[in-house]
């Protein structure tokens, strides 16, 4: 996916590209299933087998990390400040002419990040909520319950 691409679908929700990197941002620590990121650690392209954004050695550690994601779904890296870039978005964020000024601003003062996460989180808290009969409490986030039609 692009930088426009991403910055389309915010923009499509009502965001700033500089809500969106607030956003993206706050995934930094946490962790990131290696599905979401093998096709830049295994067969990247025709001439190379990995991203070439990424630090090889640690390319080398992702793909020994995630070598059996296939048969492992629940297979995850560790996403942190170390690490940056795990994400493709992560890497384009810190080089468009878009988001590299936010990114750049966040680095320097994270009470600014937490001010503009805070205000961007409290837009998304309001959106497209569902209630009563309509919405669900997921079991798990990345996808809908089943459905009991008994």
């Amino acid at each position: 996916m692009t930088m426009t691409q991403v910055i389309d679908i915010f923009n499509s929700k009502g965001f700033t590209v500089q809500e969106m990197v607030a956003l993206i941002g706050s995934h930094t620590i946490g962790f990131s299933h290696c599905k979401e990121f093998s096709n830049r650690i295994f067969n990247f392209s025709k001439t190379t087998e990995v991203d070439p954004a990424y630090n090889q050695g640690y390319a080398s550690g992702l793909r020994d990390l995630c070598k059996n994601y296939k048969n492992d779904p629940t297979m995850s890296a560790f996403n942190d400040v170390m690490t940056p870039g795990l994400l493709a978005t992560d890497s384009l964020m810190a080089v468009d002419n878009r988001t590299k000024p936010f990114v750049d601003l966040y680095a320097e003062n994270q009470k600014k990040f937490f001010e503009d996460f805070g205000h961007a989180m409290r837009k998304v808290s309001v959106m497209n909520v569902k209630v009563g009969k309509a919405g669900e409490v997921r079991h798990r986030c990345d996808s809908f319950n089943e459905l009991d039609v008994n």
